[in-house]
């Protein structure tokens, strides 16, 4: 015990390191020193009589001189201003007495009041799980919206992406996943979101009933690019502490279209060269390591569901194509059935969840499957039906798609104060859609 104690003694670093800010670029701060590594918390000391610290995040290099880039707006830097390097990276505090709690980007509390005790620190980054350590998702968990429990069955420690343009439902549907969901904690990190919707997101599509199981990280889009990249990994990390206490955890991030758009602005501060279609190299390598770091381990799960904000709903947009290729599976939400007043609004033709037909019986399977080939029969005939081309009997396959219309509909239609069970909805797919009955 002595001898690790003198070890840990004989690391300490007894110097202090300083740097001076020589110029600011836009969203970019300009340091001369001090000696320090790409990923570290530098101190800026601003103001002479009124003194006060703002912490920067180092980015980059050019030449001799350090790239940082603050966690919060600064407007009253001026050249010369010291910086003080921390020697380490950003770490936030995580623990059971944030459940309940609404965060910034950076783990502290959101209504100002003072940092919770008896909270464990933990790193914002961290390397995703070995693959050969991640056990197979093996069983279902419930969402408790009966569309996707019974035709998009996710697993516990699934990675799931919900594609929709705005106005389309996301938020609604992640309230309503965080109430009825069977997961130990939710982890919902709004980032890039505007101001007022995250009062609105609480109150109304959480409820005291959500929050009173769920952690919220916001950061809003007023915030530095920087604070909502944070704001992101810092609901990862929170999500991973309770994934290594043995929890199922629920991880809802909403969204990564809006991280990626940080990162470019910082890629582009930087002088990253923009590529496809805007976006740097930088974010094509965040969003893997990102969205890779949930899942299974020995200890846990982390179920993530991560909305993708697609730019007039073109789904192989540049980040919706990468994240799509990435995840376990995509639910596309789809306006025209918002429009028509379906909730959820679930294209359930062009939605897929990979591990389902692991994870579920051959009955539901079965089922599942039929009620996707008559809505798809439907679809295919629904011009001729409308216009009344369609003549009863000239296709026995048309003739159930049309007897089972208002059925399916009213399947896949929940209101949001509604709670499926699991069980009540596969019972009740297997009892409508098996065929013969």
């Amino acid at each position: 015990m002595l001898s690790k104690l003198i070890d840990a003694i004989e690391q300490v670093d007894p110097y202090k390191r300083f740097g001076k800010v020589t110029r600011v670029v836009g969203l970019m701060i300009e340091s001369k020193g001090p000696e320090t590594s790409v990923g570290n918390v530098c101190f800026l000391h601003i103001g002479k009589r009124k003194k006060r610290v703002v912490k920067a995040e180092v980015v980059g290099f050019r030449d001799e001189y350090v790239l940082l880039m603050p966690f919060t707006n600064v407007t009253d830097i001026s050249p010369g201003t010291l910086v003080e390097d921390t020697g380490k990276p950003l770490h936030i505090k995580a623990g059971l007495e944030l459940i309940g709690t609404v965060l910034d980007g950076i783990g502290n509390p959101l209504d100002g009041s003072e940092p919770m005790r008896g909270l464990f620190p933990v790193p914002t980054d961290n390397e995703p799980p070995n693959p050969l350590s991640r056990p197979r998702v093996q069983q279902p968990i419930e969402i408790g919206v009966r569309a996707i429990d019974s035709l998009l069955t996710i697993g516990k420690g699934q990675r799931i992406g919900i594609f929709a343009g705005s106005g389309v439902g996301k938020s609604t549907l992640l309230g309503m996943i965080a109430r009825n969901s069977n997961a130990d904690v939710n982890v919902i990190a709004l980032i890039g979101e505007r101001g007022r919707e995250v009062l609105e997101f609480v109150e109304k599509d959480l409820g005291e009933q959500g929050l009173n199981r769920s952690i919220v990280i916001a950061a809003t889009s007023d915030q530095p690019a920087l604070m909502r990249i944070k704001g992101a990994l810092t609901a990862t990390a929170i999500a991973e502490y309770f994934r290594d206490q043995g929890l199922s955890v629920m991880l809802m991030m909403d969204s990564v279209t809006r991280v990626a758009m940080a990162q470019r602005e910082i890629g582009l501060a930087i002088g990253e060269p923009p590529t496809t279609k805007g976006y740097t190299p930088s974010v094509f390598s965040l969003l893997p390591k990102l969205l890779e770091r949930s899942g299974t381990n020995k200890l846990g799960a982390i179920t993530a569901i991560y909305t993708v904000l697609v730019d007039g709903d073109d789904f192989n947009e540049p980040i919706a194509d990468t994240v799509r290729g990435i995840l376990d599976g995509h639910f596309i939400l789809d306006r025209q059935l918002a429009n028509k007043g379906q909730f959820p609004a679930l294209n359930i033709l062009e939605s897929v969840s990979r591990v389902m037909p692991n994870i579920v019986s051959s009955d539901h399977l079965y089922a599942a499957h039929h009620f996707r080939d008559l809505l798809s029969t439907y679809r295919e005939a629904e011009d001729l039906i409308n216009i009344g081309a369609y003549k009863t009997g000239t296709s026995k396959k048309i003739d159930e798609a049309i007897a089972a219309k208002e059925k399916m509909i009213a399947f896949l239609k929940q209101e949001v104060d509604e709670h499926a069970s699991i069980e009540e909805s596969i019972q009740l797919l297997i009892k409508q859609f098996c065929k013969g009955e």
